[in-house]
């Protein structure tokens, strides 16, 4: 006799027989890591929980990481802003994430160091995504500081699929999914297109977002190989952030905007392959990106007639590879298992530039930039089985930069490199099947802008300027544990800590990151699983951090920094064909001064989906931000100034409001 007892918001689907052992196929978010994962605060989320969680935006799913928040300042198309062990990681500075090899963050980007846009990926598309809070395993590099994500692409699909949704102020997505077999493999083609007005007042988003896939998936020269090819291309207009004091003035409401002229456009386009044998990885990509990106953080602060309008943009070629040999070796006393590689990145970045507009028209060039980046990485990782319960990993790593970059203004053209060494080792004990703890330790780094390791002269006001490390190091460790009753109930829990030798911090006004201080992190984080019975589950997540620069004085707060995390759910599969889920997301009280002066207001969201399916077809609703919070997605305190206001501008705060409630309608069609 069998039957399935649905997970809660991990949705592992047990199936066993009675009498037989017990199977376990992970659709969603794998808990029971136990004698798996490196560390405490690692794991595997599969794509039943992707498709089960109501999501605002699509770069939510790294949401599903335990502590993680995801939310947005500006316009749809634009990365958004995420939260992480106490980091305002502004659009991605210290978490890197790839999808199948291929790095996400970008280098010396326009907008900000390790710009990570999530907009090119369907969700529909992606199998699982592992990931690591902290750097413990040498396959980390850059921006890797705070953790990690791989996002790993669907070689099968689950189901041949059509998806339309509709939803208020006139959203529309539609996705079509399908595969088909190909002589050794399978050839697997997606598309979506996606458009939105958004419930702003004074701007129409007009969202045009339009991607594809097509990926080849099989068996070549006695390995696994997949090929894949994707398109992104979007456009969108921006509803900023804006100041307290004009929504006070009553100049604008909440959902209102100052200069209406805003947005951008984005596009990205890929080809990677994959390789894999018994022994061997090798990943090959190369990735064309150009975005192009309207601001207006300050208004009229550095430009009373024309207004502080300004355009970013960026446009490069990335490509790279990476080769990796794994062995074993094995003594009668110490079986030891091996992993070595290499790594070579490099982003041919035509044109980097800051310009002043109005109305998206040009005026005036502020900076403009060709750079070439190359970094080069050989890494080492070793895991060790000390006895039966007992395990370690070692790991070495070295990278090596090097950047030259051209300059509008030659004073800024010049070459740059460094190079870092990184050591990495974790060990955890098995106590039982069901209990397990973990130690880790690791150094790892994020690469600042490449344009800051040059510089001589500010280019606005042609000052001295002062030169930037290329590569910033970091150290981190955490201990923690696992539990998993295989049953009803899991628990993990970390306590970490982390030191930096330079912040990165996004500076409100400029629209930009730019390195301060070294700072100071340590925290707790727990995440408990429990299920009530074969259709009932709950799950909670709590992340509590303490951030500080490590200088003395009062003024040694982290501006963005977030003390508290949290996040809960409840699963309900009503009947074998009905299932809900209601969310709560809360992120506390961010700094938004160095002297702590300045706080903002906790954010709170609840969310809810409800859907009915049978076997050819599939209908979800999703209620999102339920109880119509008017909390801020984001919050930024510096100086800005209004029409009619004194030359200085006033210190404000500048917020961006979470979307109101709005409904959405999702119709499937499954093959």
């Amino acid at each position: 006799m069998k039957h399935s007892i649905l997970l809660a918001a991990g949705l592992l689907s047990y199936n066993y027989a009675l009498a037989t052992e017990e199977k376990i196929t992970v659709y969603g978010h794998k808990t029971g890591l136990i004698g798996d994962a490196i560390s405490a605060s690692s794991g595997i989320i599969g794509q039943g929980e992707i498709q089960d969680r109501p999501m605002l935006r699509s770069a939510e799913m790294l949401e599903l990481i335990p502590g993680m928040a995801v939310t947005q300042h500006s316009g749809s198309g634009k990365a958004n802003q995420y939260f992480i062990r106490g980091f305002n990681l502004d659009h991605g500075t210290d978490f890197a994430t790839n999808i199948d090899g291929m790095p996400i963050n970008m280098r010396s980007h326009g907008h900000g160091q390790g710009y990570t846009d999530l907009n090119f990926i369907i969700p529909e598309t992606i199998s699982t995504i592992s990931y690591q809070k902290g750097s413990y395993d040498a396959h980390q590099g850059d921006f890797s500081t705070a953790g990690s994500a791989n996002f790993h692409l669907s070689n099968n699909l689950q189901h041949q699929q059509l998806s339309l949704t509709l939803g208020e102020d006139n959203y529309l997505r539609s996705v079509a999914l399908g595969s088909t077999q190909l002589s050794k493999g399978n050839v697997t083609g997606a598309v979506e297109w996606q458009t939105y007005q958004g419930p702003w007042q004074d701007i129409d988003e007009d969202v045009n977002k339009k991607n594809a896939l097509i990926r080849y998936a099989g068996t070549a020269f006695n390995g696994d190989l997949s090929i894949t090819a994707m398109a992104y291309d979007n456009s969108w207009n921006s509803a900023d952030q804006i100041p307290q004091r004009a929504v006070t003035q009553g100049l604008i409401s909440e959902l209102g905007s100052l200069d209406t002229t805003v947005g951008g456009d984005s596009s990205r386009y890929s080809l990677s392959a994959n390789w894999k044998s018994q022994n061997w990885k090798v990943n090959a990509y190369v990735i064309d990106y150009d975005l192009n990106l309207f601001s207006n953080f300050s208004y009229y602060l550095n430009d009373p007639i024309n207004g502080d309008q300004f355009q970013q943009s960026d446009a490069r070629v990335i490509s790279g590879s990476t080769i990796s040999y794994q062995f074993e070796t094995e003594n009668s006393w110490l079986p030891m298992q091996h992993t070595t590689g290499v790594e070579i990145r490099n982003d041919d970045i035509s044109k980097v530039g800051l310009y002043n507009t109005k109305a998206q028209q040009y005026l005036t060039t502020v900076r403009e930039d060709s750079v070439n980046e190359t970094s080069y990485a050989a890494f080492w990782q070793s895991k060790l089985s000390l006895s039966t319960n007992l395990q370690a990993s070692l790991g070495l790593r070295y990278d090596y930069f090097s950047a030259d970059v051209n300059s509008n203004n030659s004073a800024n053209t010049g070459d740059a490199d460094d190079d870092l060494l990184g050591l990495k080792a974790s060990i955890n004990y098995l106590f039982s099947d069901n209990l397990a703890a973990y130690a880790n330790w690791g150094q790892s780094f994020h690469s600042n802008d490449a344009r800051g390791s040059t510089i001589t002269l500010d280019p606005v006001t042609l000052d001295d300027a002062e030169q930037v490390d290329l590569l910033v190091k970091s150290e981190g460790s955490e201990i923690g544990f696992r539990y998993f009753d295989e049953q009803n109930f899991n628990i993990s829990a970390a306590f970490w800590w982390l030191e930096l030798d330079s912040e990165l911090l996004f500076v409100g006004d400029a629209g930009n990151t730019e390195p301060s201080d070294a700072s100071k992190r340590y925290g707790l984080e727990v995440s408990a699983y429990y299920w009530f019975n074969q259709s009932l589950s709950l799950d909670a997540e709590i992340s509590l951090t303490h951030s500080r620069l490590d200088i003395d004085g009062p003024n040694n707060k982290i501006e963005g920094a977030v003390p508290v995390v949290a996040s809960s759910g409840i699963n309900w599969h009503i009947t074998e064909q009905w299932h809900s889920s209601l969310r709560v997301r809360h992120i506390g009280e961010r700094i938004l001064t160095d002297d702590d002066s300045q706080r903002s207001d906790p954010l709170t969201v609840v969310n809810g989906l409800v859907s009915y399916q049978q076997t050819h077809w599939k209908v979800s609703f999703e209620l999102l931000n339920i109880l119509d919070s008017n909390d801020h997605d984001i919050d930024y305190y510096y100086a800005s100034r209004l029409q009619g206001e004194a030359e200085a501008g006033v210190e404000d705060n500048h917020f961006h409001p979470i979307e109101p409630r709005t409904a959405r309608l999702s119709f499937n069609w499954l093959f």
